[in-house]
């Protein structure tokens, strides 16, 4: 008898997106399956003849990820959604996916050509007119927090806030809201709480002699993004 052997991953254009391990365990003994029943529905009812419950059990392991044909097929065996079983999306790809949408619907949605909208989830840079934004975001269910991600303006902003932290907060409250449209007394209380933090988390690193103070403020500013979301309360 042939072995039948497992697509290689070369053959899948694209990364699969972050796979929730400890949730595909869950839904799993939730309806009372072993791996090896869950690899028989993949091999009969969803043509992957190749997997075993020792892939499965893998995949649960995180020792290995399933490709994006796997996890739709997955989704289906375990009747839940493709997002049921992602980690938090980063790429506007990998929210498509969690949402279970096509190409084709996305760009469909928001008034795009889909060769222009494939162009974009290749290279992480939108480009669309404001209500075009607000049609993806309703579409996918976005937070501000991932608008900025998926429209490949997270640097940018990484760069400003490091310079609200460091400097003068005020001069970057207008060129933060062109990147982050939000009320501006939230942003500027925002803005100032970095400025804060970043000083009071310097001061206290020199207290006590822990570690350097400019190795202690690279840590902070290495999450600045993280920080200014928390401030903001949309995280």
């Amino acid at each position: 008898m042939w072995a039948v052997r497992r697509p290689s991953a070369a053959g899948d254009r694209h990364p699969p997106p972050p796979f929730n391990a400890p949730a595909a365990r869950r839904l799993r003994t939730g309806l009372g399956m072993g791996p090896e029943q869950v690899a028989h529905a993949l091999r009969v009812s969803y043509g992957l003849p190749y997997v075993t419950s020792a892939l499965v059990d893998a995949w649960e392991r995180r020792s290995a990820a399933p490709s994006h044909t796997e996890l739709a097929a997955l989704a289906c065996a375990l009747w839940c959604s493709p997002g049921d079983l992602i980690g938090r999306p980063r790429t506007l790809r990998e929210h498509r996916v969690a949402r279970g949408l096509s190409p084709e619907e996305v760009a469909r949605t928001v008034g795009h050509e889909l060769h222009a909208y494939l162009r974009m989830e290749e290279t992480g840079r939108w480009r669309g007119t404001d209500r075009q934004v607000a049609a993806l975001a309703r579409l996918l269910a976005l937070s501000l927090a991932d608008v900025v991600t998926v429209t490949g303006r997270e640097e940018k902003l990484a760069e400003l806030l490091r310079g609200a932290a460091t400097t003068r907060w005020g001069a970057y409250v207008r060129p933060v809201a062109r990147l982050v449209p939000m009320d501006r007394r939230s942003l500027e209380a925002a803005l100032h709480q970095l400025h804060q933090d970043y000083r009071a988390h310097m001061a206290a690193t020199l207290n006590w002699g822990s570690s350097g103070p400019d190795e202690a403020g690279d840590e902070y500013l290495d999450r600045i993004v993280d920080h200014f979301w928390a401030a903001t309360g949309t995280l």
